[in-house]
């Protein structure tokens, strides 16, 4: 009687996992992220139908549906992200392709749990202040307070320091730039800008983000001058 009681259990917990659902936007990945690791220590491949997302764990399987044309793809999480506000799934590029959103740059999704996975995702995720962060989760300082010149590419403005400093390696790693850090305070709460930079000129921060658009449609030229 106990084992028909625990396997009835385990087909209750796992029916729960395939139903979860979420909507939000989608984004994906920049060609610049080519190769490079992801958080579960897998390489990133345009070709490929992976996603990163925020908690899910990774090798977990989920079906992406664009609401617009109702069109659907399964993808496996082998990435943590989107670190853009209002974001809920980084696709890739073949996954963003399938989805017919990739001229589009962000679409309307839904997303559903279709398998929980092959066992990659051992290590739970832990809760930091209602951000899911892997454990052992290090990174590298060297921080100077500085009044930058010229023009920078601002990406994002993220409240959350983990956010922040995961957005961070990414940006250094795919794009070769330096990463600037803007602290704003807004009706008392503090917001952290990331800034790609320094440009000498308007038109070359311009230019740059003309690239990048697509992964980060907020984006915008900062005047240092005005700041």
């Amino acid at each position: 009687m106990k084992k028909i009681i625990l396997l009835l259990c385990l087909a209750f917990f796992s029916a729960s996992l395939s139903a979860q659902t979420q909507t939000g936007k989608a984004s994906f990945y920049a060609d610049a992220f080519e190769g490079h690791r992801t958080a579960s220590g897998e390489k990133y491949r345009a070709n490929k139908l992976t996603a990163a997302h925020k908690t899910l764990p990774f090798g977990t399987v989920v079906k992406v549906t664009n609401l617009a044309n109702k069109e659907s793809v399964n993808v496996t999480i082998n990435d943590r992200g989107p670190y853009v506000e209002g974001r809920v799934i980084d696709l890739s590029k073949s996954a963003a392709e399938k989805l017919n959103f990739f001229n589009q740059g962000t679409a309307d999704v839904s997303i559903e749990v279709v398998d929980e996975g092959d066992g990659k995702g051992k290590t739970l995720p832990v809760m930091i202040d209602h951000v899911t962060v892997e454990e052992k989760e290090f990174y590298d300082f060297d921080i100077a307070k500085i009044k930058p010149k010229g023009f920078g590419a601002q990406l994002g403005t993220y409240q959350e320091l983990v956010n922040l400093l995961r957005m961070t390696d990414h940006l250094k790693n795919a794009y070769k730039k330096k990463v600037t850090v803007q602290v704003k305070v807004l009706n008392g709460v503090k917001y952290y800008s990331l800034i790609l930079g320094p440009f000498s000129t308007h038109d070359k921060a311009t230019d740059f983000l003309a690239s990048m658009k697509k992964q980060f449609p907020d984006s915008y030229v900062v005047d240092y001058s005005k700041q």
